[in-house]
């Protein structure tokens, strides 16, 4: 059961921002002391898996070719082969808005020199470089898993933002997925809980409330 105080702050951050004619992120604020961001080593990027999903459908894209293009056609949102990745690379513009549609990427583990150098440019500073995978491997159990997923990357920013949910979701959920999510970030803290100067949670347009 989530802390009632982060359950009442995440209600007040709901409750006082304007309804939206579309379904609104609810996030939070993580904001870092005495940590030297300069230091790659103390940098935040982690990928959490979400306990209460996301509340909202996110969209998965694999690259495979052969048997692995046809397994899986049916559990991502888009498979490109790899002719179709031929013709991205020499389009920035195509690439730069595949890199947007989709939240997270796949690829048969034969591709990835390809992707990399094709595709690299679009993906890498995005954080969504594809996941490799086998062959011969069935990822429906991976493409679960990342429909819950969120990606929380502090770069050298000591305040650095994460989705925790939407707004129509309960707030006793995304209490439950904010402290699960903080637990993973304090985790890879070197001083831990004592690193977090504080955090605030918010829909994409409302007004930020304290809950630590």
């Amino acid at each position: 059961m989530a802390d009632a105080k982060t359950i009442e702050a995440i209600k007040k951050a709901v409750e006082s921002a304007p309804e939206r004619k579309f379904p609104e992120t609810v996030e939070v604020a993580i904001n870092l002391r005495d940590v030297d961001l300069s230091v790659a080593k103390n940098r935040i990027d982690e990928e959490v898996v979400l306990p209460k999903g996301r509340g909202k459908p996110i969209k998965v894209c694999v690259f495979a070719s052969g048997e692995l293009a046809f397994r899986v056609k049916d559990v991502v949102d888009r498979v490109i082969t790899p002719d179709q990745l031929e013709d991205l690379a020499g389009d920035k513009r195509k690439a730069r808005d595949l890199a947007e549609e989709f939240d997270f990427f796949i690829a048969e583990a034969p591709l990835m020199p390809v992707i990399g150098k094709r595709l690299g440019q679009a993906l890498g500073p995005r954080g969504k470089m594809p996941r490799p995978i086998p062959p011969t491997a069935d990822p429906s159990g991976l493409v679960r898993s990342m429909r819950n997923t969120v990606r929380v990357r502090s770069k050298a920013n000591r305040t650095f933002h994460a989705a925790i949910g939407t707004r129509t979701m309960p707030p006793e959920d995304l209490a439950a997925n904010f402290e699960f999510l903080l637990q993973r970030v304090t985790a890879k803290l070197e001083r831990g809980k004592f690193s977090i100067r504080s955090a605030f949670v918010k829909t994409t347009m409302g007004p930020a409330v304290r809950c630590l």
